[in-house]
C-alpha cells in the first residue's frame, strides 16, 4: 500500500476509463512496465472524479517480483507523469483493500476569497465577494451527524444515509478552507454541501435554510454543485475493516 498524491486538473478521475486519462491508468501503466508488461491492478480508497485532487489517497497493488520497497517506490515515481506520485510505500496485510479498510476520509475544499489569482485558482474556487465565515461555520454544524443526504446526493442513491463526523470552515487571510470528515460519502456529496455553505456565506440563505434543504427529498439549491477544482482528498485513515455495500466515494 502507498499514499498517492495527484493534481486532478488533467484527469478524468481516479478510476480507470477506456477513452480518458485517469490516475489509476497512469499508475497501472507505470507498474506494468516494471512487471514485464503484465497488468498490475491498483485499488484506491476513493474514486475521485474529474478535476478533483488528492494529497492522501491510499492505494494498494500486488507485484510478483521481490524488489526492495525503497527501490520500487523510486522506480514507480520515475515512470509516473509529473502530476502523480506515490510515497510511504509499505507492505499491506493479506487481502487488504483500501476502500473497505478506511475508517474515515477527509476532504478539503479551498476557496480563494480575494482578488483574481490565476495560480491560486488552479486548485481553488475564486469568490470575489466577501464571505461571511461566521455564518458558514455556524451552518456547518447542520450537516454533521448521521442523516439522509438525499438532497446532497443523487436521486439514484440506494443508501443515502451517511455519518459526517465534522465540518470545519476556517479563514486565513483570503484563503477559506472547508474540511469535511466522514466514514463514507455519496458521490458529489461534499461539493453539494460546499455549494450550500457558500450560499450561506453569500447571505443568500442561512442555517435554517440549509436544515430545511437537508430534510427535503429534492436536490438542495436546485442541485447546485461547487466546481471540482477546489476539492482535494486530504487523507484516508486506515482502521478496522468495514464493508459498505452501497458506498460511493466523493468525486
Amino acid at each position: 500500500m502507498a499514499r498517492c498524491e495527484y493534481d486532478g486538473t488533467d484527469f478524468a478521475g481516479f478510476q480507470l476509463q477506456r477513452n480518458a486519462r485517469s490516475v489509476q491508468g497512469e499508475l497501472e501503466a507505470a507498474l506494468a512496465r516494471l512487471n514485464g508488461g503484465e497488468r498490475v491492478v491498483v485499488d484506491g480508497a476513493g474514486r475521485t472524479d474529474a478535476g478533483v485532487h488528492a494529497q492522501g489517497q491510499v492505494i494498494a497493488f500486488t507485484v510478483r517480483r521481490e524488489v526492495p520497497i525503497a527501490v520500487l517506490q523510486r522506480a514507480v515515481n520515475a515512470l509516473l507523469p509529473r502530476d502523480v506520485a506515490i510515497r510511504d510505500l509499505r507492505r499491506a496485510p493479506t487481502r487488504f483493500h483500501p476502500r473497505y479498510a478506511a475508517r474515515y476520509r477527509e476532504y478539503r475544499y479551498t476557496v480563494w476569497n480575494g482578488p483574481r489569482s490565476p495560480l491560486r485558482e488552479r486548485q481553488a474556487l475564486g469568490v470575489r465577494r466577501q464571505l461571511n465565515i461566521t455564518a458558514m461555520a455556524d451552518a456547518a454544524s447542520v450537516l454533521e451527524g448521521r442523516h439522509d443526504f438525499t438532497a446532497f446526493g443523487r436521486t439514484s442513491d440506494r443508501s443515502p444515509v451517511r455519518t459526517v463526523y465534522a465540518v470545519r470552515v476556517r479563514r486565513d487571510g483570503h484563503l477559506v478552507t472547508i474540511d469535511v470528515r466522514a466514514e463514507s460519502f455519496l458521490r458529489g456529496q461534499v461539493r453539494r454541501m460546499v455549494a450550500g455553505l457558500l450560499e450561506v456565506g453569500l447571505d443568500r440563505t442561512d442555517a435554517s435554510g440549509l436544515r430545511a434543504a437537508l430534510a427535503g427529498r429534492e436536490p438542495a439549491l436546485n442541485g447546485a454543485t461547487a466546481p471540482a477544482k477546489g476539492l482535494c482528498l486530504r487523507r484516508v485513515v486506515i482502521g478496522r475493516r468495514q464493508t459498505w455495500d452501497d458506498e460511493e466515494d466523493e468525486e
